[in-house]
């Protein structure tokens, strides 16, 4: 699409975007980044006839469904953000994340040899090191991911949030889900913003930098946009929508926001950020209307686990139950397949 085009539906997004990013090298955004950063603006009526088109479109059907759905479950960052989560069911959700779906099921799509895997499991900073052993145990590379700086909320102070994430990095995270503080927004603080997110880049190290918005808690879609692009510019390898926690989570205007951000980066910089929307999704039909999304909005090469992930606790099970129809011409009752 031409900048001229983007501009109809989302506005003037690309105002001064050549001088902005041709100077990323610099610690710090200068005031006449600042200056741009608040001068964006969001044409939400836009935003919400596509995302209306998105949702009013059929879904693929039979063997295509069943293509799409196990190219799905390898997009699953599979999640326990429980408080009474402990080493057990972290096992068993490492089991389930490297044996996604039933054997016999595969062998009659006859994709049984293809090592089909969730692409992450996900925990608190206190389960990473039962992840990493259950995971070690079960002869698995599957990565670890760990949620971090004060999650959900992010209102801790930033040295703690900061030791966090270095603590889950020593006890084997490769992945970390930070949350920003959300008042930094909220009041436009965007150099704060930059800084604490740049901050979480160096405390990873050598881990991927995922940072959640908590999309539902920004006040606004320009809000989103803006944020979207400060995480991008600060060094951050995903921009994920939600923590799973607030009242309003993962929804399509947000995500197409999200993705007009990611594609406007890409762009101007040549840099490819992955997205992963979070929270809420639960049906495979959820899954496969995400999938949809990120081809049209992003294209092929967007799907892949490098750079698109669904953050989902219970969006597996589904799953696995339209796959055993498609094989069996029937339901599966739960206890027919096994528990994530």
């Amino acid at each position: 699409m031409s900048a001229r085009n983007l501009g109809t539906e989302l506005g003037s997004f690309l105002e001064c975007f050549s001088c902005l990013l041709s100077h990323l090298a610099p610690p710090h955004p200068e005031n006449a980044y600042l200056s741009w950063i608040s001068k964006i603006q969001v044409n939400q009526p836009a935003v919400l006839r596509r995302a209306e088109q998105i949702q009013a479109r059929r879904m693929v059907k039979k063997e295509w469904q069943a293509a799409w759905l196990l190219k799905a479950v390898t997009f699953i960052d599979l999640t326990t953000l429980s408080g009474d989560d402990t080493s057990s069911n972290v096992q068993r959700l490492c089991y389930k994340a490297k044996y996604p779906i039933r054997e016999d099921l595969l062998k009659a799509l006859n994709v049984h040899d293809k090592g089909l895997t969730t692409a992450a499991v996900c925990v608190y900073p206190a389960r990473v090191c039962d992840a990493v052993k259950a995971l070690k145990a079960a002869g698995s590379t599957i990565p670890v991911a760990s949620v971090a700086t004060g999650f959900p909320a992010g209102q801790t102070h930033l040295k703690t949030r900061l030791e966090e994430i270095r603590l889950a990095v020593e006890d084997g995270a490769t992945e970390i889900d930070v949350v920003i503080n959300r008042t930094l927004v909220l009041t436009g603080q965007w150099e704060a913003l930059y800084d604490e997110i740049r901050q979480f880049r160096k405390a990873c190290g050598e881990a991927h930098l995922k940072t959640i918005l908590a999309t539902g808690e920004l006040g606004s879609l320009t809000n989103v946009y803006k944020a979207s692009m400060i995480a991008m510019m600060a060094g951050s390898d995903f921009i994920k929508t939600s923590t799973g926690k607030e009242t309003v989570n993962a929804t399509f205007p947000v995500a197409i926001v999200m993705l007009r951000a990611i594609r406007d980066f890409f762009w101007k910089t040549g840099n490819k950020i992955g997205f992963k929307p979070a929270g809420g999704i639960r049906s495979a039909k959820d899954s496969l209307a995400w999938l949809s999304l990120i081809k049209e909005e992003l294209g092929d090469e967007w799907l892949t686990p490098e750079l698109f992930r669904i953050g989902a606790s219970t969006l597996l099970s589904d799953i696995e139950r339209q796959i055993y129809h498609h094989v069996t011409g029937r339901y599966a009752a739960y206890h027919d397949l096994p528990m994530s």
